[in-house]
């Protein structure tokens, strides 16, 4: 226990999910959590509802239940005013911020040739221009503190391998492995640290594609290719935010530049 004692993390996308999950998971080992989430939908065309405020509050008590402290903001990862203020509120309620998890995400499908601009406009704005806007928002004041820290972006398997058939989502998950790799070598000098989590399939997420998976992978056999994984089917939000939990910790202090698999061996497979 205490791993991440006396720290201050940041947590995107915190009202369900991963997000809740990495929360959770860091306030378990001693860090004091903002967590933000959107709390209402953004495009219709996204095909699920996104998380609720109450949902976010609730991710809020489940990190005050571990004894650590907790404010919730509702933000929007698409503006980078909003996101200062999630920080703002990290500086008011606890003076540091140590740790930034720019995990919020969203996804659709479809071939790539009949997107329409505003399904991948709204992915790429989230899953890219979001990670930016957070880190952007954030990094000052780190910088200014003079502390070092840990920047950790959700990526995913599909920002190393082409999956099908999002090719927007695949994009931006290759996006902000790009993004990671420039500003490891620019907060070095800091002592800021900048990794990528990888996952494979995560259960729980209330991340939908508006099919069953079952007739996805029937029409699109490279989908069910990729979503064949050698350990599992699939990993739970826990296995994510231990991840998250090292690379947030002391124990990776060296550990910067990395794309690091939780995949059950996706990305590994012939």
């Amino acid at each position: 226990m205490g791993r991440v004692e006396g720290k201050v993390a940041l947590v995107t996308g915190a009202a369900r999910g991963q997000g809740r999950s990495h929360a959770v998971r860091l306030a378990e080992e001693g860090a004091d959590v903002v967590v933000t989430d959107v709390c209402h939908d953004i495009s219709d065309e996204l095909p699920y509802a996104l998380a609720s405020k109450e949902q976010l509050e609730e991710t809020a008590e489940l990190v005050r239940g571990t004894g650590r402290r907790c404010v919730a903001v509702q933000a929007d990862v698409r503006s980078v005013g909003e996101m200062r203020g999630a920080v703002d509120a990290a500086r008011d309620e606890f003076g540091r911020l140590d740790t930034v998890v720019a995990n919020a995400g969203v996804m659709s499908i479809g071939a790539a040739w009949e997107l329409s601009e505003e399904a991948w406009d709204v992915v790429m704005d989230v899953n890219l221009k979001g990670p930016w806007n957070t880190v952007r928002a954030a990094v000052p004041w780190m910088i200014e503190a003079g502390q070092g820290g840990s920047v950790i972006i959700t990526s995913s398997a599909a920002g190393i391998r082409g999956h099908v058939p999002y090719a927007h989502y695949v994009a931006s998950k290759h996006g902000v492995v790009g993004l990671m790799k420039a500003l490891s070598n620019e907060l070095a000098p800091h002592r800021i640290r900048v990794n990528t989590v990888h996952p494979t399939g995560v259960s729980d997420t209330g991340i939908t594609v508006g099919v069953p998976i079952e007739e996805l992978a029937a029409r699109e056999p490279l989908f069910a290719l990729a979503a064949m994984n050698p350990l599992a089917p699939y990993v739970e939000p826990r296995d994510v935010s231990n991840a998250v939990l090292f690379l947030a910790s002391d124990e990776a202090r060296y550990v910067t530049g990395l794309q690091f698999t939780v995949d059950a061996g996706s990305t590994n497979k012939p």
